[in-house]
């Protein structure tokens, strides 16, 4: 009986070739490249998330129609959905590929000479590649060199290309980068000066659409979000926006059928894993219609590679390379406006709007744009359709985080106050060790809520308070904080769920939470309300079989007060 000999997972891989060659399980996304090739226009946009497989899909793509590459297309291809359905276009052009990241953003001459100094390198590496079928390539790559062409090299290239009768396939990864650099450093100003009428990259953009009418045959662009293309949709007005497409749901990320198969390809057990992936990293739906949702290629690999390597399911459920930046969404929020609707997101699950697919700088702010962008992010998703709009929620457990994060950030900017560490420790091990609930309750109490701003004091209820006891809770690392558990007896506000890698947990909890004004003087009629809905969940199907399992209600009145009934 022959052992079955596991492939690699291809955890921070970008590199198509390598994946191919290198012993690595290979998702086959192979099948959009026909896709692709059979559209009307032959320039294209495409925006996915940070972390979602765009890099090697266009390292794929570059590998695929490299006319330099037809030698080891069977290598590369073989046993593929493409290598067995060739395209006529196949192995047909010459690449030019640009990644826009990295670039300089401090200062707008810096940016300038950074921009030029990227296009400039990458007509160089182009001319080189192909200094076999262009004529005086060499004089040319020196010529550019020595007189810093910056964009100008880019009307070189394409002269030298027409000449030689050879077509051109151009690919930009991180289209945007700079961008969003720009943005999240709130220098708006630089931003319209560079991508506006008259800016640098307005000036590259129409100086591809030139090239497009001559020797350009086909362009692909990606990026993150869809910022920038406002401005360069007037200056390069010819390329077909697919990203909210049907048909390109599933271009990239994984589908649950994918997930399968990865983990049979590089044999990650499934007797390791002790948590509902689905729930922890699926959830992305890019258009209302589309059938699949999708995970996020990253988070899953870095989750498959814990287990292999480990053993056991990772201490940190979310990629700590994925974490995005907290200062970008700082910037974003900056405004009063957009801070409200990020808060109302997180207290509602989510939010009913339309997707805009380009959106200018000017308006960025506005609350549909918005939340857009924040779907763009891959912050939100597509729960369904309503009434002409689409619900828009946070895609899992792993985001969730994230935002409970930014909502926990927010409150100590706004209230100035400190997380003691230790303190805050000590009474979730009561809760955890001893079934005690007050130390925790009092800890909030004292420490957040007593100090709240009267901002915040605005947004203050029921909901604003499970915000911030699962943020805590998440911070001590204990427990798996969950909102809204679903039982045949109604949602429970929130479930205190033992993590499988603190074993020593002893108790679980289940809390009602009620919040009432410090006006308010009847208080029994709530009591015997949340007591009978905690009584309810206990004996739930899903609670009553649960050995160890605490509950309480927990009646908050003002923000300085408050009761703990434990049943």
């Amino acid at each position: 009986m022959s052992v079955k000999i596991f492939k690699q997972l291809p955890y921070g891989e970008q590199n198509f070739a390598s994946v191919r060659t290198e012993n690595y399980a290979y998702v086959d996304k192979t099948r959009y490249i026909e896709m692709l090739e059979k559209e009307s226009n032959k320039r294209q946009f495409f925006i996915r998330p940070r972390k979602f497989g765009k890099s090697l899909f266009i390292s794929m793509l570059s590998y695929y129609y490299d006319m330099f590459c037809a030698d080891r297309f069977q290598e590369l291809f073989g046993g593929l959905y493409i290598g067995d359905n060739p395209t006529p276009r196949k192995n047909g052009y010459a690449v030019m590929k640009f990644d826009f990241s990295g670039l300089d953003t401090s200062n707008p001459d810096i940016f300038i000479k950074s921009f030029n100094g990227k296009v400039q390198l990458t007509v160089q590496k182009f001319l080189k590649r192909y200094e076999s079928i262009f004529e005086h390539a060499e004089t040319w790559i020196k010529d550019i060199k020595e007189e810093k062409m910056g964009i100008r090299s880019l009307e070189v290239a394409f002269g030298v290309a027409q000449i030689a009768n050879v077509k051109i396939f151009v690919i930009i990864d991180e289209y945007d980068h700079f961008a969003n650099d720009l943005l999240a450093m709130g220098v708006e100003d630089v931003y319209k000066k560079m991508v506006q009428a008259n800016g640098l990259v307005r000036d590259f953009y129409e100086t591809l659409k030139i090239g497009a009418s001559e020797v350009v045959d086909r362009i692909f662009i990606t990026g993150i979000s869809p910022v920038m293309l406002d401005n360069l949709i007037s200056g390069f007005n010819i390329a077909a926006i697919l990203t909210v497409e049907e048909r390109y749901n599933s271009m990239m990320g994984f589908t649950h059928t994918e997930v399968e198969w990865l983990m049979d390809e590089t044999g990650v057990s499934r007797d390791l894993i002790t948590v509902d992936m689905e729930s922890y990293y699926n959830g992305y739906l890019f258009n209302k219609d589309a059938t699949d949702r999708i995970y996020n290629p990253s988070m899953m690999l870095y989750f498959f590679s814990q287990i292999i390597d480990n053993r056991k399911v990772p201490e940190s459920i979310i990629d700590p390379n994925l974490k995005m930046d907290y200062g970008r969404l700082q910037r974003l929020i900056r405004h009063e406006a957009n801070r409200d609707m990020l808060l109302q997101i997180v207290k509602d699950g989510g939010v009913v709007s339309t997707i805009q697919t380009a959106f200018p700088i000017d308006i960025i702010h506005d609350n549909e744009q918005f939340v857009s962008l924040l779907f763009y992010m891959g912050l939100l998703t597509i729960d369904k359709p309503d009434f002409g709009k689409v619900r828009l929620c946070i895609p899992n457990y792993a985001i969730r985080t994230v935002f409970w994060e930014y909502i926990l950030r927010m409150a100590q900017e706004e209230a100035a106050f400190v997380i003691n560490t230790s303190e805050l420790d000590r009474s979730v091990r009561a809760l955890a060790l001893e079934g005690k609930a007050k130390e925790f309750i009092d800890y909030v109490s004292r420490n957040i809520f007593n100090r709240l701003s009267n901002r915040d004091l605005q947004q203050f209820d029921e909901k604003y308070i499970k915000i911030m006891l699962l943020t805590l809770m998440f911070q001590s690392n204990i427990y798996i904080p969950v909102s809204e558990t679903e039982t045949d007896s109604g949602y429970i506000d929130i479930f205190l769920h033992r993590r499988q890698l603190t074993p020593k947990v002893k108790y679980e909890w289940i809390f009602e939470l009620k919040y009432l004004k410090a006006s308010v003087k009847k208080l029994e009629p709530y009591r015997l309300e949340a007591k009978k809905q905690l009584h309810d969940y206990g004996i739930s199907t899903l609670m009553k079989d649960r050995k160890d399992l605490k509950k309480a209600v927990i009646l908050f009145i003002g923000k300085k007060e408050y009761e703990i009934f434990e049943d």
